[in-house]
This record gives C-alpha cells, sequence and structure tokens, in this order.
C-alpha cells in the first residue's frame, strides 16, 4: 500500500494492487487517516479497480467524488 501526501491531501496509490486486495486496503486508508479528510484514492486507467472501489465506497455509504478518470476523492465518511 503506497501512502504519501501531495499538496496537503493524503493520497493511497492502487497501482501494482491486486483486485481482491483492494476492499481491504480502501477500508484501512480511510479509517487510518479520515481525520485528514479529503483524501485521494489513486485506481489508474482500470475500470475494474474504479468499479471495486466505488462499490466499497458505496457498502460504506461514504461520500465521495471522482474530478478525473481514474481518481477518486473521499470528501466525507
Amino acid at each position: 500500500m503506497i501512502v504519501f501526501e501531495e499538496r496537503g491531501i493524503t493520497h493511497l496509490d492502487l497501482h501494482g494492487e491486486k483486485h481482491f486486495e483492494v476492499s481491504p486496503l480502501v477500508l484501512d486508508f480511510i479509517l487510518r487517516y479520515q481525520d485528514k479528510l479529503p483524501l485521494i484514492i489513486i485506481c489508474g486507467n482500470s475500470n475494474q479497480m474504479i468499479n471495486l472501489v466505488c462499490k466499497e465506497l458505496e457498502k460504506n455509504s461514504f461520500i465521495y467524488s471522482s474530478p478525473r478518470f481514474g481518481i477518486i476523492r473521499i470528501e466525507r465518511i
């Protein structure tokens, strides 16, 4: 799990992660850094990765947006 901060926003980069690992990684990242909202998740160009992340966010009723393709911004939990 690659986590870094850029321009004051904490990011999770999912490049290189396996699809079956996404749900626990996303949930752990959000709960660990919830005090630093908003958060960014970088999914890359994989539609499947984007769908997996969105499914996990919706399952937990997290509020998010997608400012660009492959980037998901968690606004509120």
